[in-house]
């Protein structure tokens, strides 16, 4: 009987339960998470195993490999669990359904974390690139498959035109959001709640952080076993995590100015019908009861004024969100003079009293 891997509780629960590998003191300052999530990749997982730990046992620093098992439904759970009790480096955490892996993310602990997808596409072997550009002073190193070995009407080209649009939009110029294999220090994200397939906008978030973002040209490798879990539905549901992504980047803080952009817009659509009807009644000896425009002003009218009243109440919410949890609206990077010491801490000023 196969050993059950943890249940996804909160961070500190799954590193008690897995040691990582041992370093020497120097070299223990920092701990690299390696995040893998898997789906359906039984015939992938010894293969992978075997580089990771491999590459591991190169690197001079403490090394987490944390394989995801986002809800199989083949072999896989017992292959992870096989690789968990041979070596305890890897650590294994089981979904009970697919998440995706977004929700991965939230399982690694380490000061760097560099996820990676578990189909051997992504070399194992560009990760210590990865980390000496983090070296060099950048937060976020996104990796770039230059040579892509995918079908390009299927994927490779819907990839392109939807990392020219998430660019545009983001205002991050990368050339391959869709990449897995990314390295980003934890404290770029660490305030970042990621929901869906949020994921792949990493480097968006962090760049709204003021971090440094940069892309690298990695290895892309051709699937050898299994097939692909996304097709050309992927981009519908881009763009639509793009549209929340923009929302929450822009108007978060204020999304009355959305609801009540578009109310003025209906209230100007209203008027014209209006002001048209009329000129058809009074000029042309038009029926109002002959066209649709006394309808069209009403229901934009009406449409105005909701869009007006969910404005309010997204302000309610926006404040019963930051206030309840007493959430700052800014990130202050550094602080000089508050308790005699330097900061670089996000800090609320107290609101003032009424003498």
């Amino acid at each position: 009987m196969s050993h059950r891997g943890p249940t996804f509780g909160d961070r500190q629960s799954i590193a008690q339960q897995s040691p990582t590998n041992s370093a020497s003191p120097e070299d223990s300052a920092r701990l690299i998470s390696i995040l893998v999530p898997l789906y359906n990749e039984e015939q992938n997982v010894d293969p992978l195993c075997t580089k990771l730990l491999a590459l591991a046992s190169t690197l001079h620093e403490r090394v987490e490999i944390i394989l995801v098992d986002d809800g199989s439904r083949d072999g896989t759970p017992e292959a992870l669990d096989r690789w968990a009790q041979k070596d305890p480096r890897i650590k294994v955490v089981r979904f009970r359904r697919n998440f995706g892996q977004t929700a991965a993310i939230d399982a690694a602990q380490g000061d760097i974390l560099i996820p990676m997808d578990g189909d051997l596409q992504n070399d194992p072997a560009d990760i210590p690139r990865l980390i000496a550009k983090l070296d060099e002073g950048y937060d976020c190193v996104s990796g770039w498959r230059k040579d892509r070995q995918d079908e390009f009407l299927r994927r490779t080209l819907p990839s392109r035109i939807a990392n020219r649009l998430v660019s545009w939009i983001g205002g991050v110029p990368l050339r391959d959001f869709g990449c897995s294999l990314k390295a980003y220090r934890r404290e770029v994200i660490k305030d970042v709640k990621l929901y869906g397939e949020m994921h792949r906008f990493v480097p968006i978030y962090a760049s709204w952080q003021g971090a440094r973002v940069t892309e690298m040209a990695v290895s892309h490798h051709a699937r050898q076993f299994g097939k692909s879990k996304y097709g050309l539905e992927r981009i519908f549901k881009l763009v639509l995590d793009l549209i929340v992504v923009k929302f929450l980047a822009s108007y978060q803080t204020k999304p009355i100015y959305v609801f009540g952009g578009f109310a003025i817009v209906n209230f100007a659509g209203a008027g014209l019908a209006a002001a048209y009807a009329l000129y058809l009644k009074l000029f042309e000896g038009v029926s109002f009861i002959l066209t649709p425009l006394p309808l069209i002003t009403a229901l934009a009218t009406i449409t105005g004024f909701m869009s007006i009243l969910m404005g309010l109440l997204a302000e309610l919410l926006t404040r019963t969100y930051f206030e309840a949890q007493r959430k700052p609206v800014y990130l202050v990077e550094r602080t000089w003079n508050f308790d005699g010491e330097p900061s670089s801490k996000s800090i609320r000023f107290p609101e003032s009293k009424a003498a």
